[in-house]
């Protein structure tokens, strides 16, 4: 059914899709030169596993920032210092599949230190730090199928959370099951990773083990429901073959309330279960000595949610839940059964009520399960077609997206009336107010991150632009602004007042703090180093030279490693750095930092090396040359600048 719908709606253009924006439209998203941006919008980038940031309202692509995936632009995964950041216990993992986006908080208010994002493939979570706007930290999580219902976080940051997508046997030898066990072997487990106040660093405090069902997304509790997480679950069928018709048959999954309070008392009392001989890495970034590091961790403490009363509790929601909001106050829960017409509204004190009058109606996987109508506040009646995701204006109304008719819907919490609707082109899938998840939303924008984009943009080949468009929704009718394309598949997004970030950001390291090994400060600190059949060449490079640029004695078969220093102390002056034939990409080097490129020449000659970063106006003439001989011969190892003066030529 579900299928037609889409089939039929894909075919049809919505009528005035040409004439959808008002004449004010262009004043309102215009940014002039020179002048800033209103917000940073972080955005993730599906299957490219990047980050991208974008400025709101004119849309402009700022940033792409590697997180899961090799990025040959800025050496990403390609230079020795971060090829670490990409470890996981199956090893070097260059790819993934980033799909949510969350920024740090306190007291529920984006307080613009990291943003943390998820890998939804190889299930990890990294934290970017705002003052760089690189990746500083990943944490693989064990005994997950998949990292899609993550990575969001409590009011205070206290915990970044993570359900499984696909519960699967947990890890071990006792995971060798036949598939079609899955009711009896098949486990979900929540992650809830703590941060550092202080640092960020994060670290897998406890698992909750919970019945094998599958995992959508998440949202912490604020204000009133502080201390709870709630999910939404899909394939209560629990069905391990053909989801799309045997995971779709029961009229209500559940929406799962995590206390985590409880969770935390639960683990004081040493009700915990600690589960070894497991394996998961933990990569950090220092921003000091400029390189990387792996961990490998090898256990983790469980609780088992069926075991612990009042840990866990589901409540009924209409069929396939995919997104599950909870409002400004923390009072209302909202869900979205995206095979549903309606939208269920939760009360989360309510909720408690229930919960206290023990009103449920018998269990799921020893889980109680909350009677439907003891825990509802209402429905929002024939919103529309496919609800999806809802976010808050701050002025008591939510917007929710709907895939199957193309629309973001305005409507009252408390009267659970529609207001407003506005045709998204098309498909749209999240939907970002800034805050929108926050005790404080920015009522200003909302943004559509819409999946097809036929006719917006020009033709491209068989697939087009992904798509985001941007409403005014600060009056009582949104009015979109504009249409602008994004980096791979978007999915959520987040947007932050550009105040509480860009006078925090890093504009160069200093050189006197740079502890790299391999560091070289100066032109005095140049130099090329054998040891044994590894040739350590320690660069330096400022506009508009590499110091030093000849370099002869290296043989084949030889290792080498450029380490290059950019001695520069300005802002926006990095340096780049190749040699021909090398496999592996490029560096980019910010001023003050040290980078590694691992080099092994396949031939003898000499190779130039070069700057590939425009620097100065003698950017051309930053390079140099490298020999390499047979191995054996006796040319001596040597290098300099400026002193390899050209012989003159003979005949």
């Amino acid at each position: 059914m579900a299928s037609a719908m889409l089939s039929s709606f894909h075919a049809c253009k919505p009528k005035g899709a040409g004439s959808a924006v008002s004449g004010d439209a262009a004043e309102k998203v215009y940014v002039a030169p020179g002048k800033y941006d209103e917000f940073y919008n972080f955005v993730s980038g599906g299957f490219s596993g990047q980050l991208s940031v974008y400025g709101l309202p004119s849309g402009r692509l700022l940033r792409v920032i590697p997180v899961f995936s090799l990025d040959p632009e800025k050496g990403w995964g390609f230079s020795e210092e971060t090829k670490p950041m990409l470890e996981t216990s199956h090893g070097n993992v260059p790819w993934d599949d980033l799909h949510h986006v969350q920024l740090s908080k306190t007291d529920g208010n984006y307080d613009g230190r990291w943003v943390f994002v998820n890998a939804n493939n190889t299930p990890r979570i990294a934290r970017i730090d705002l003052t760089t706007f690189r990746t500083a930290e990943v944490l693989e999580l064990p005994n997950s199928g998949g990292n899609h219902s993550s990575p969001y976080i409590t009011e205070n940051t206290e915990y970044v959370v993570a359900g499984t997508r696909f519960s699967v046997p947990l890890d071990g030898e006792s995971g060798d099951v036949p598939i079609n066990t899955f009711k009896k072997n098949f486990r979900g487990t929540l992650s809830f990773v703590s941060v550092s106040k202080d640092n960020g660093n994060m670290e897998l405090a406890f698992q909750i083990e919970t019945p094998g069902v599958n995992y959508d997304l998440s949202r912490a509790g604020k204000g009133t429901s502080h201390g709870w997480f709630f999910f939404s679950t899909y394939n209560t069928e629990q069905a391990n073959t053909l989801l799309e018709v045997n995971a779709s048959k029961n009229d209500k999954d559940f929406i799962l309330a995590v206390n985590w309070k409880k969770a935390e008392e639960y683990l004081k009392a040493g009700r915990g279960r600690k589960v070894t001989g497991l394996k998961y890495a933990h990569n950090t970034y220092d921003e000091k000595s400029h390189t990387a590091k792996t961990t490998f961790n090898t256990e983790t403490v469980v609780l088992k949610a069926e075991e612990l009363e009042g840990l866990c509790y589901y409540i009924p929601c209409p069929k396939s839940p995919h997104g599950v909001d909870v409002d400004p106050t923390g009072e209302y829960i909202v869900g979205s059964g995206k095979l549903a017409a309606v939208i269920p509204v939760f009360s989360f004190a309510k909720m408690q009520k229930a919960i206290q009058e023990k009103q449920f109606e018998g269990k799921f996987g020893g889980i109680p399960i909350i009677k439907y109508e003891s825990a509802l506040y209402g429905e929002v009646q024939k919103p529309g077609l496919g609800p999806l995701h809802t976010e808050f204006d701050g002025k008591g109304n939510a917007i929710t997206s709907f895939f199957v008719s193309s629309e973001l819907v305005k409507w009252n919490i408390k009267d659970l009336k529609v207001l407003d609707r506005t045709p998204t082109f098309y498909s749209t899938g999240h939907l970002m107010i800034p805050g929108g998840d926050t005790k404080n939303p920015d009522g200003k924008y909302v943004i559509a991150y819409n999946k097809i984009t036929k006719d917006r943009f020009l033709p491209t080949g068989p697939e087009l632009a992904q798509s985001a468009q941007l409403f005014d929704i600060s009056g009582d009718k949104m009015q979109l602004l504009l249409d602008f394309p994004t980096i791979g598949e978007p999915h959520y997004a987040q947007a932050i007042k550009a105040e509480k970030v860009k006078d925090k950001s890093v504009k160069i390291f200093k050189i006197e703090e740079n502890t790299s090994p391999f560091v070289a400060k100066g032109d005095k600190d140049a130099r090329v180093e054998r040891k044994g059949n590894q040739v350590h060449v320690y660069l330096t490079s400022i506009r508009s030279h590499f110091t030093p640029d000849n370099i002869e004695g290296v043989q084949l078969g030889d290792e080498v490693y450029f380490h290059v220093t950019n001695i520069e102390q300005d802002w926006d002056m990095p340096h780049g750095f190749a040699v021909k034939g090398a496999k592996n990409g490029e560096l980019l080097i910010m001023p003050g930092e040290t980078q590694t490129l691992k080099w092994v020449p396949d031939r003898v000659g000499v190779f130039p090396f070069y700057c590939t970063d425009f620097c100065s106006a003698l950017h051309q003439e930053m390079q140099g040359y490298i020999r390499i001989s047979k191995k054996g011969n006796n040319v001596p190892l040597i290098y300099s600048l400026g002193t390899n003066q050209p012989q003159e030529k003979t005949n």
